[in-house]
């Protein structure tokens, strides 16, 4: 069973969120402010530590043509940090449009302006997660259906 970490890098807000034990479900866990690259991957390797994080996926937000941007290369660069850091497992995964996502399923839900504010980072790393789990667990399901 692995456990993962997600992360969604922002500007001034870093979300993360965490795994079940057997790495199906991914829940928010925290945002914190974002201050450099050096600290904000020492935050996510404490978190790492913490909760017995095996692998860490980073939300990489691609330009909608896939080309790479700013802060598609921020991503890259947090994720070598965190890679060389913690000797972890990290991957990069495509994150485009998974903070609109959070916004409208928060809004769909109800939730007011302030709390979305809080909580869409953490939320979008959740969805950022749950994505790439989802893309791990395809092959087995593919695999259990046809045995049926």
């Amino acid at each position: 069973m692995t456990r993962y970490l997600g992360v969604d890098l922002g500007t001034k807000r870093v979300g993360v969120a965490l795994s079940d034990p057997s790495g199906i479900l991914a829940s928010p866990l925290a945002t914190f402010a974002h201050r450099s690259l050096r600290e904000d991957a020492a935050h996510v390797a404490g978190l790492c530590a913490a909760h017995g994080v095996e692998r860490v996926v980073v939300g990489w937000p691609r330009n909608m043509d896939g080309s790479l941007g700013p802060a598609a290369r921020q991503a890259e660069a947090f994720a070598a940090r965190l890679r060389a850091d913690t000797g972890l497992s990290v991957e990069l995964w495509d994150e485009r449009l998974s903070t609109v996502a959070a916004d409208r399923a928060m809004i769909r839900g109800g939730v007011r302006r302030e709390a979305r504010r809080e909580a869409r980072d953490r939320i979008a790393a959740a969805m950022v997660l749950q994505s790439r789990l989802d893309a791990l667990d395809a092959p087995r399901a593919e695999r259990g259906s046809s045995d049926a």
